[in-house]
């Protein structure tokens, strides 16, 4: 069968060729070089007396099973969905064995930087055993860290 095409037609498929060719090149570059720079959020100012603390597990804890309830405290400051723009009220984030991450870029969402974005004060944690660390960073309602940053202490704990 041979198909016979006008000249804009002929002249269309080249050019959708060439789109498909430059979208495939874009992505590719993402692919290896990662998304491209993303610039320094804004912050939302946080009482200077504000306190992000771990109720539980406490310092030092041992576990048993890996599975345990982590509970999250706050101070001089609300705990509210992301979303929600409001002054002084933010959502709990937990690091797991990560450093604190930049204060002027949305907290990263992976297997080390759990959000709890429904605005809980408390989740059930399954952990591998070994010695973990976990920190508690308070993010705004874009999961950007306040100014100045309200985060807890970092602990550790063992899980058998």
């Amino acid at each position: 069968m041979i198909v016979f095409k006008t000249l804009a037609g002929a002249l269309s498929d080249v050019s959708m060729r060439r789109g498909a060719l430059r979208l495939a090149w874009i992505a590719a570059w993402i692919t290896v070089s990662g998304a491209p720079p993303a610039t320094a959020a804004e912050r939302t100012p946080a009482p200077a007396n504000a306190v992000e603390y771990i109720i539980w597990p406490p310092n030092g804890a041992v576990i048993d099973g890996g599975r345990f309830w982590l509970r999250m405290g706050l101070r001089n400051m609300g705990v509210a969905p992301k979303g929600v723009k409001q002054p002084n009220v933010g959502h709990h984030h937990v690091l797991i064995d990560t450093e604190l991450p930049a204060m002027d870029q949305p907290i990263p969402s992976d297997r080390n930087h759990l959000h709890f974005g429904a605005g809980e004060t408390e989740a059930r944690i399954e952990l591998p055993p070994g010695r973990h660390t976990l920190q508690l960073l308070l993010g705004d309602a874009d999961h950007v860290p306040f100014d100045p940053p309200v985060h807890s202490e970092r602990i550790t704990i063992t899980v058998k």
